[in-house]
């Protein structure tokens, strides 16, 4: 049994998960090894990637600094968050504004420290990123288009850096050799960018109360639901581009299934977008979006299955 203060100890802890939201964590590790493997260099050897030094810092230090970046994100988001997530709100409260700030200049510290490792270049990369973050919490996410825009970047940014690592030292030949393989790493870039921007349009429905008593000012704030419902359709037809290509032209074996699947769905959305009016509608179809992005991240294996029974075959042969 838990005495009083080792309870509030592991209510602090609970707390301090939230806010970096420690369960998006392992998923975004998750997602940038597969892409690694599947996606931006298929033509190497899972293990080889498994073992490569400097991407297992590219993708710790992406991390670290995204967890960095919710912190932040909550220490700017404290007062709207009582009025749109009452419940997280008063968890996330148990740690102090201090704390948080501790816990956040020690993360990026730590991010710096193993770009570092790698190269004084991928240390600069990471300082911009660190501090592009801050300045979309601290200003940027308050203004309409831009803060949507540029919270879809952030997300995306981890990637990039992953593809620099492969692809940076590429001699102009060989990026003309590999420009189909850069138009299937487009092509998924631009699927999962256009989900993220719906889903950061969605967020601000669902936000409304909090936004304007904060003076927020979103797209739905500005120019009203019907307008953001518009965009919103708009972005939802134009996946339909990266989901030809992917699906029509590119070779992405079974991960055609995912395609074919997320389109039903996102029409289903769509219908059901219409529709919606209350806080609660509009988070269930946020919650539709973070399915098709998390379950996007574990469909990648479905290019290519038999790499995960090869390293199975080879597991069990050691």
């Amino acid at each position: 049994m838990l005495n009083r203060k080792q309870r509030l100890l592991l209510k602090k802890i609970v707390s301090l998960f939230s806010v970096v939201r420690g369960y998006n964590i392992p998923v975004i590790i998750l997602a940038q090894y597969l892409s690694a493997i599947f996606i931006l260099a298929p033509e190497k050897r899972a293990l080889e990637i498994l073992f490569d030094i400097d991407l297992f810092l590219l993708v710790f230090a992406s991390a670290i600094t995204i967890a960095s970046g919710y912190i932040i994100n909550n220490f700017y988001d404290s007062r709207k968050d009582l009025i749109n997530r009452p419940n997280k709100s008063m968890l996330d409260r148990l740690i102090s504004q201090a704390t948080k700030l501790k816990v956040y200049f020690g993360l990026n510290f730590l991010a710096a420290a193993l770009a570092l490792l790698v190269s004084w270049k991928v240390f600069l990369f990471f300082s911009i990123y660190i501090f592009m973050i801050w300045f979309y919490s601290h200003k940027i996410k308050k203004y309409a288009v831009v803060g949507n825009l540029t919270a879809t970047m952030m997300a995306v940014i981890p990637f990039f850096a992953i593809t620099l690592h492969y692809y940076y030292n590429l001699s102009f030949e060989e990026i003309i050799s590999h420009k189909s393989q850069f138009a299937v790493i487009f092509s998924h870039a631009t699927f999962l960018s256009l989900l993220l921007l719906i889903r950061e349009m969605i967020k601000d429905l669902e936000n409304i109360k909090g936004d304007l008593a904060n003076d927020y000012r979103t797209i739905p704030i500005r120019y009203g639901e019907s307008m953001s419902k518009k965009i919103i359709t708009l972005l939802v037809f134009l996946t339909i581009l990266p989901v030809y290509l992917l699906v029509g032209i590119y070779e992405v074996g079974y991960m055609d299934i995912y395609f074919y699947a997320s389109f039903i769905i996102l029409i289903l959305f769509l219908v059901y977008l219409w529709r919606a009016s209350t806080k609660e509608q509009y988070l269930l179809l946020h919650n539709v979006l973070k399915f098709l992005i998390v379950s996007g991240v574990f469909c990648i294996v479905l290019i290519d299955p038999s790499v995960l029974y090869n390293g199975k075959r080879w597991i069990l042969a050691s």
